[in-house]
């Protein structure tokens, strides 16, 4: 569903009804500013992964502009930064606003920080009237969101979702997460800790750019995401006899990389017939052993991403693509190996959450359209304790993880000011007797 209209009647930085304002000035300042921690000069990209120095930079950052609004901020035990502003009764549950400000290598500036911020500008304009709160507005940088040490380590530690299993996985150098905290001064334990009760959270809103062209080729400047993709990834091989490359005939070698071939082929059959318009099937690397370019492959190691917003859709996926490469397996006589390397549950975003966002963008004139997150997000976590909510701003070209990443400072504004009013409109919700 969408919404276009030819004009914006009302301008992005001013609130007729009540004069507070989303100051653009400052919000530009604070993305630019954040983004020149852990920025490399030689390909402009940043460096903020989970842990390192430049992510503890930013997670500083972060504290000295809430106190400098004075906004009350902290970090938790799984260094998850949580600033709150409204009234102290711990008894009422909060609105949550969160993202992450942790990268890929070689990231863009937007990515997960441009939640965050504008969260913060949300937090910094609701104070100005914070006696008008009628719960506690919340903001959090969610830690490691990119899934360095193999999760969503902050997101998962506020819902319960961890255990001391945790602490103890590792990154692709081999670098354990413990010690890792334990260098930068944390107790990796104490995220055990970090676990926020049932109840203390009314709603959850996640500000995002799209990662994708939909927004950008369409010339809309907001999507209300009213569902978030689950996915699963396998690792799969093939193992066949390696065997030279001369001497082998055709039809006596065990090629492990024709399996491969096989099965790539196969997936569009495969999503046409048990799919749908959202699935989404990618082989995003593979390795072939033992690589010599006159030896017959004897075995293949590849990934397969699938993803879909309804889970009986990936279930019925999951289903056809075990038969397909148990099938190739047999013709080829190749063994076959499957790994579930990690599964994440499509979720629904909150229908009385997203109908509210479709009508404060109609009340600000926006274009607007319903839509699908197909990236996963620390909302989907968050869905195991609170109703959550997205809403997504246009990718220039689709572009996203690379230094190329942007949206225009229009749309940017535009989604912050949507974000504001939808948070005020529960916020300041006067209970009726």
């Amino acid at each position: 569903m969408w919404v276009h209209v030819e004009t914006m009647a009302v301008s992005l930085s001013e609130d007729t009804s009540t004069g507070q304002t989303i100051d653009n000035d400052r919000l530009k300042r604070d993305i630019l500013e954040l983004a020149e921690i852990g920025r490399n000069e030689e390909d402009r990209g940043l460096y903020r992964m989970a842990f390192t120095e430049a992510d503890m930079e930013a997670k500083q950052w972060l504290l000295d502009r809430m106190k400098l609004s004075g906004i009350k901020g902290r970090l938790d035990g799984a260094a998850n930064v949580i600033g709150r502003i409204g009234p102290s009764d711990p008894n009422l549950p909060s609105i949550l606003i969160g993202s992450h400000t942790d990268t890929v290598p070689r990231a863009g500036m937007l990515d997960g920080a441009l939640g965050v911020l504008c969260g913060l500008e949300v937090l910094r304009i609701l104070k100005t009237r914070e006696e008008e709160l009628t719960v506690p507005v919340e903001l959090i940088s969610f830690t490691d969101e990119e899934g360095r040490f193999g999760g969503m380590l902050g997101s998962e530690a506020f819902c319960g979702l961890i255990s001391p299993e945790t602490l103890y996985q590792k990154d692709l150098d081999g670098i354990e997460l413990r010690s890792e905290m334990e260098a930068r001064g944390l107790n990796a334990f104490d995220a055990l800790n970090a676990r926020r009760t049932p109840g203390s959270v009314r709603a959850y809103y996640e500000l995002h750019i799209e990662q994708g062209p939909v927004l950008d080729e369409a010339g809309e400047s907001v999507g209300i995401v009213e569902a978030i993709t689950g996915l699963f990834k396998w690792l799969v091989r093939f193992r066949g006899e390696a065997n030279h490359a001369g001497t082998t005939p055709m039809h006596m070698r065990h090629d492990a990389f024709m399996g491969l071939a096989d099965f790539a082929h196969e997936i569009p059959r495969i999503l046409e017939e048990n799919g749908s318009e959202r699935s989404r099937a990618t082989i995003g690397k593979a390795q072939i052993l033992p690589g010599a370019p006159n030896t017959v492959p004897g075995e293949v190691e590849f990934s397969l991403d699938v993803r879909d917003t309804d889970p009986a859709i990936l279930d019925e996926l999951a289903d056809a693509f075990r038969k397909a490469l148990s099938a190739i397996a047999r013709r080829r006589d190749l063994m076959l190996e499957l790994e579930m390397q990690s599964k994440i549950e499509p979720v629904a975003c909150d229908p009385d959450l997203v109908a509210n966002l479709e009508k404060k963008a109609g009340e600000l004139d926006l274009l607007w359209r319903r839509m699908p997150s197909g990236a996963a997000h620390d909302a989907q976590i968050v869905s195991h304790l609170a109703p959550v909510a997205m809403l997504f701003v246009p990718s220039r070209d689709g572009q996203s993880h690379s230094p190329s990443e942007w949206t225009d400072w229009e749309d940017i504004f535009a989604g912050a000011r949507l974000l504001l009013e939808s948070v005020r409109s529960i916020a300041c919700e006067k209970s009726t007797p």
